[in-house]
């Protein structure tokens, strides 16, 4: 039997939005190499659950902890150090508009303290070869479709090599037979055991792509048997 390893742990947190509490004492366990669909209506915690988790909003209450980081004693001068562990796709792409896709990922890769300029072609070349974009790297965004820049954008994602991926409705804004080529790059990515959490809405693709449900209603977050 595979062991499981615990990624992700939350004891009795408390998850906030603008001092809102949006959801109460969550307890979860998500082990490395599963993958989690995020479920509920706009409002219910999805996305500020998965900004927790990356240290863009602070923890309400109880504890959390990402991997060796304990997100109630997070330093600010550590948390670049976690979310080198994670890639975060967003629903929006959030490319640079004015460079090139290449550029795109030169950028991250320079930002999180990659030097040798070898390494960093090499690299980018293997991110795109993996999402099926090794031929567009000399495109702009804007001519590329969107499930194209989608694809960049989980190419951005798995730059250093994350543990956990978090994807905010990340085939929100693409069609049906779009939103599956992304499906399955996500689900190739879990299963050479990367963690991924995404949000959605579009209820079909679980049936295409199983995995784990997290229900979000009324304050609560609770995982489905």
């Amino acid at each position: 039997m595979e062991e499981r390893v615990p990624l992700i742990e939350f004891k009795d947190a408390d998850i906030c939005h603008r001092e809102l509490v949006v959801l109460k004492n969550v307890n979860l366990t998500i082990n490395k190499g599963e993958f989690y669909y995020l479920i509920g209506k706009t409002g219910t915690g999805k996305s500020s659950l998965l900004r927790t988790l990356y240290s863009d909003i602070p923890l309400g209450g109880g504890s959390a902890t990402v991997g060796e980081f304990n997100l109630n004693k997070i330093r600010k001068r550590e948390i670049h150090l976690l979310r080198r562990k994670i890639g975060i796709v967003f629903q929006d792409f959030q490319l640079l508009t004015d460079r090139t896709v290449e550029a795109n990922l030169e950028f991250v890769l320079k930002a999180t303290n990659w030097k040798n300029k070898n390494e960093i072609k090499a690299r980018i070349s293997e991110v795109l070869n993996h999402v099926g974009m090794k031929n567009k790297g000399y495109k702009m965004p804007h001519e590329l479709s969107g499930g194209e820049q989608q694809r960049v954008a989980i190419a951005r994602a798995l730059l250093n090599n994350p543990e956990l991926i978090l994807a905010d409705e990340p085939t929100g804004n693409l069609d049906y037979e779009t939103s599956l080529q992304i499906m399955e790059i996500l689900h190739n990515i879990k299963n050479e055991g990367t963690t991924i959490l995404m949000a959605t809405h579009n209820q079909n693709i679980l049936k295409d792509y199983p995995g784990r449900i997290m229900n979000f209603s009324d304050s609560v977050v609770s995982i489905e048997a």
